[in-house]
């Protein structure tokens, strides 16, 4: 699956709800399902800046694709990294780096957002995109 199919299928799943309340009850399941980073890899260097909960996000370029690991300390940012992992998992790093993440304005995730969480997402796709970035790089 292509990462504009899973862009897709995000925003017809988000489509089935009317609500916003709904939504953040989808999201905070989708955090529930995300594989948890082994605790060793919680550390300073992983943390996420400019999110106002602690997010690790542990990334690894195999085979030429990104793996992406990640963890929170808040349930709805966990259901929202764990959007961005589905989104930007097993991509190759130039994918990655240039993509247009178009499903977050059509879900209406930012707007949905306060301005701190708003910063927050941004933050996260921010640092995919920097690991993305390096792993070309190296």
């Amino acid at each position: 699956m292509t990462l504009e199919e899973k862009q897709n299928e995000i925003i017809e799943e988000f489509a089935i709800y009317d609500d916003w309340m709904d939504k953040y009850e989808y999201i905070i399941e989708l955090g529930k399902e995300l594989p948890i980073i082994e605790e060793a890899k919680k550390t300073e260097d992983r943390l996420i800046e400019g999110c106002q909960s602690r997010v690790w996000l542990e990334t690894e370029l195999k085979d030429g694709k990104m793996k992406f690991t990640a963890d929170s300390d808040a349930i709805i940012t966990k259901g929202i990294i764990g959007l961005l992992i589905r989104v930007m998992n097993n991509e190759d790093p130039q994918t990655i780096a240039t993509s247009d993440l178009f499903f977050i304005h059509e879900i209406g995730l930012q707007e949905h957002l306060s301005p701190t969480r708003a910063n927050g997402l941004a933050s996260m796709v921010k640092q995919m995109k920097i690991s993305a970035l390096k792993a070309l790089t190296n």
